[in-house]
């Protein structure tokens, strides 16, 4: 039985879902190493996305004000510059101290597994 003080221990709610998406986590951390933003060809290669997958995310993240997206031209090529929003930072930094505490769990219960024994409960058995 449960404490009811743990009510909710697990349901990790700082996971933001904008950021938990796989695509999205790889682009806004490729951006947290570099303040000064990726051009989106750069951004492309690192995160291993297709011109219309990144474009797609990129969209969703700058609706959600963790991106800026600037566009420029070097010569006459025209360029995008990705970065992360101030407040795009804050929100990352939340996500990943959120998501360490999830790695605590899992450690923690991982290392409680080994040292228990696995009996079923009386009156349980296998289904």
């Amino acid at each position: 039985m449960t404490d009811p003080k743990d009510n909710g221990r697990y349901a990790y709610e700082g996971l933001d879902r904008v950021l938990h998406e796989k695509a999205r986590l790889g682009i806004v951390t490729s951006l947290a190493a570099r303040a000064d933003g990726l051009l989106f060809t750069d951004l492309k290669a690192l995160c291993h996305l297709t011109d219309g997958n990144l474009s797609r995310h990129l969209t969703v993240l700058q609706e959600a004000g963790i991106v800026e997206i600037h566009k420029g031209y070097k010569g006459k090529r025209p360029q995008t510059l990705c970065r992360l929003s101030d407040g795009g930072r804050r929100r990352y930094l939340e996500y990943i101290a959120v998501l360490e505490s999830v790695l605590e769990d899992a450690v923690a219960a991982a290392k409680a597994a080994r040292r228990t024994r696995r009996a079923l409960p009386d009156g349980f058995s296998p289904a």
